[in-house]
C-alpha cells in the first residue's frame, strides 16, 4: 500500500512540474512537448489493452469487458461535458483579456485538471494491485501526461499577474489528488469481491479516452507532428517489450 501510494505520489507531482516550467522556463520546445505527449500515449494504448483489457476478459467474460470498457470511456466523457477543460486551455492560451478573466480561467482549468487526476489515480492503484510492474509503468505514463497538465493549469495564473508561489501551491495540489485516487481504488478493490476484471476494463476505457480526447489532439495543435509520431512509436515499443518482462 505505501509503495503504491508513494508511486501515484509521484505522478501526481508531474503536475506541479508543469508549473515550474511555466513559471521558470520561458518557452517550452515543441518538439520536447510532442515527444512526450506522444511517449504518454503510446505506453497508455498497449497497456490498456494488452494489460488490462484482456486482463478483464481472462480474469472474467469478454462482455463484461465490453461494457465496462464503455462505461469508464463514457464517465471520462461525461466529466469533460461538464467541465470543458480543453476549451478553458485555449482560451488561456490565445485570448488576450483582463487579468480578471485570466484569473478565472486558470482556476476553472485548475478544477477541471483537479478532477480528472482521481481517476488517473484510480488507475495507478488498480494496475500496481494486479501487478506492481504494470502500476509503475502506467505512474510513469501518468506522469509526462501530467507534466502539460500543470502547463496548462500555471499558464493562465501566471497571465492574471499571480505570484510564482501561489501558482505552485495550486498545481501541486492539483497534482496531490492523485495519489488518493489510487488509495481509494485499492480499498474498494480490496472491499468488492468479483470488482477486478469491470476494474481492469474500465480503467482502460478511461485511458484511452485520456489518449484519443486530450493527449493526441493537445499534441497535434501545439506540438511538432512528427515528434508526436516518433513519440507514439517509442512508447509503443517500450511498453510492447514491458509486457514480455512481466
Amino acid at each position: 500500500m505505501l509503495e503504491m501510494f508513494i508511486v501515484s505520489l509521484l505522478a501526481g507531482l508531474a503536475t506541479a512540474l508543469g508549473g515550474l516550467i511555466v513559471i521558470y522556463v520561458r518557452k517550452i520546445g515543441q518538439r520536447t512537448l510532442g515527444f512526450g505527449l506522444g511517449f504518454s500515449s503510446g505506453v497508455m494504448i498497449i497497456i490498456a489493452f494488452l494489460s488490462l483489457f484482456f486482463k478483464a476478459v481472462q480474469f472474467g467474460t469478454y462482455e463484461l469487458a465490453v461494457m465496462s470498457f464503455m462505461a469508464g470511456a463514457l464517465l471520462m466523457m461525461a466529466l469533460d461535458f461538464f467541465v470543458p477543460h480543453q476549451y478553458f486551455i485555449k482560451e488561456a492560451r490565445f485570448e488576450k483579456e483582463s487579468r480578471l478573466r485570466f484569473l478565472r480561467v486558470g482556476m476553472m482549468v485548475a478544477i477541471g485538471m483537479t478532477l480528472h487526476n482521481f481517476p488517473e489515480g484510480a488507475i495507478v492503484g488498480i494496475g500496481y494491485t494486479v501487478l506492481p510492474a504494470f502500476g509503475i509503468v502506467l505512474a510513469i505514463a501518468i506522469a509526462v501526461h501530467n507534466i502539460p497538465e500543470g502547463v496548462a493549469i500555471a499558464l493562465p495564473l501566471r497571465a492574471s499577474g499571480m505570484k510564482k508561489s501561489k501558482t505552485f501551491l495550486i498545481t501541486l495540489a492539483s497534482g496531490l489528488v492523485e495519489p488518493f485516487g489510487a488509495l481509494v481504488s485499492v480499498v474498494f478493490l480490496s472491499a468488492v469481491a468479483g470488482i477486478v476484471p469491470i476494474a481492469l476494463a474500465f480503467t482502460a476505457g478511461v485511458m484511452v479516452y485520456l489518449v484519443v480526447d486530450e493527449l493526441i489532439p493537445l499534441a497535434n495543435k501545439e506540438c511538432d507532428l512528427h515528434s508526436i509520431s516518433i513519440g507514439i512509436i517509442f512508447g509503443m515499443g517500450l511498453a510492447f517489450i514491458l509486457e514480455t518482462l512481466v
